[in-house]
């Protein structure tokens, strides 16, 4: 029995001791005030709307997404652009189609029925580009990664040089945020790359917390209107508790007063 006891005392030791370990090595990320958390949430439509253009002007070269169309850019909940701003945006991309009469293929102006042109034309072309890494597809690439939009805003300014002792290979950079401390892509945001329309300071850190916004509404578009619902349910079981509660209540008392 002795042994049996020192036997649990010893796992009960290796648990906490794991544990403490665990959360030694859990990197905090960088946090930053998100409108759309909370049940009462909704998108910025600025920073949507930023986060289209430093997609466009910096990400789109690399990485698809391939889950949206151009009409979805005028849609409610997403970034709101009025439906001929919409067009615009699309006719400014060339897009494959066909075949035509001939069975040629050829190249028209987008339309808002197009889905986002895609980057590259295959995985393969995409490798060949990108020194063997594939680029993945940001559709619902918040959704994909363990830390959700924290993790991709600490990430984008995550870039630092190595620490002393830690080299690198060629193509390879040193981010504290990422697994392992080492990616792929090279740090891509600076301060004043884009020139936002509406006069917004284009900072690393705004141009993060712009991009990762448009992310988030890429991998949740109806993420307004769960919320929306979610309230409305509250609120109806609230109502509905209530009446049930007083009509239990008057169906007792006149059994008590039978009684």
């Amino acid at each position: 029995m002795k042994n049996f006891f020192r036997a649990i005392f010893l796992i009960i030791l290796l648990i906490g001791f794991q544990h403490n370990s665990n959360a030694a090595e859990k990197l905090e990320y960088l946090k930053t005030d998100w409108s759309f958390k909370g049940l009462f949430g909704k998108f910025d439509r600025g920073a949507l709307q930023r986060g289209y253009q430093v997609y466009t002007e910096v990400c789109s070269s690399c990485h698809a997404m391939k889950y949206l169309r151009y009409r979805n850019l005028a849609e409610k909940g997403g970034p709101e652009f009025t439906e001929e701003q919409a067009k615009v945006i699309a006719a400014s991309f060339e897009v494959t189609d066909g075949p035509n009469a001939d069975g040629e293929m050829f190249t028209r102006p987008g339309k808002l029925s197009d889905k986002f042109v895609m980057p590259y034309e295959n995985v393969k072309a995409a490798q060949a580009a990108n020194g063997g890494a594939y680029p993945p597809d940001m559709s619902v690439l918040v959704k994909a990664r363990g830390g959700g939009v924290d993790y991709i805003y600490s990430l984008l300014q995550g870039y630092e040089d190595p620490p002393v002792g830690i080299t690198l290979d060629d193509g390879v950079y040193y981010n504290k945020f990422m697994y392992g401390n080492k990616i792929k892509m090279a740090n891509q945001l600076s301060d004043g790359l884009v020139e936002y329309g509406d006069g917004t300071n284009a900072t690393v850190e705004q141009m993060s917390k712009d991009v990762t916004t448009f992310l988030m509404w890429a991998a949740e578009p109806h993420l307004e209107s769960r919320h929306q619902m979610g309230f409305k349910a509250i609120v109806y079981l609230i109502i509905l508790t209530i009446l049930v509660y007083f009509s239990m209540k008057r169906i007792w008392s006149r059994i008590e007063t039978e009684v």
